[in-house]
């Protein structure tokens, strides 16, 4: 088995707000991600996918059609959007954490994926933190 890993980036806006709460416990749990006025990041998105590859091209999934998938169902309704206000697939009650995102995208990829089997989505934050989802 070999495994792949295409990357892709894209930047996007969000706040982590719980309605019900007050203005004081919102920032006592979630900090400067709570702040009314929204914060972005530019996110590195690592999709992995893992086959056997073809005797003949050497490889399981052409790594250009990789990255037109994941352009075409993740980075164009994610990036330079709101990802509390604007993306059809990030549910309104649902907090847009770096762990929400990863099984939102794994969702998202996995009934788009052929020839191979999607492994992983890691998500980047920031340069110090980032989730990874392994479809479990």
């Amino acid at each position: 088995m070999v495994y792949l890993t295409r990357r892709e980036r894209f930047n996007a806006a969000h706040k982590l707000y719980v309605a019900d709460w007050s203005e004081e416990k919102n920032e006592a749990v979630f900090g400067k991600c709570a702040n009314k006025n929204w914060h972005g990041h530019n996110y590195d998105l690592h999709v992995t996918v893992k086959g056997v590859p073809d005797p003949v091209t050497g490889y399981f999934i052409n790594v250009k059609d990789l990255s037109a998938i994941i352009k075409e169902v993740i980075i164009d309704k994610l990036d330079h959007n709101n990802l509390n206000m604007d993306v059809d697939f990030i549910p309104t009650n649902m907090q847009a954490t770096t762990e929400n995102l990863c099984i939102l995208i794994w969702q998202q990829l996995v009934p788009h994926i052929k020839g191979c089997q999607l492994h992983s989505v890691k998500l980047i934050e920031t340069e110090n933190i980032y989730a990874e989802y392994f479809g479990e």
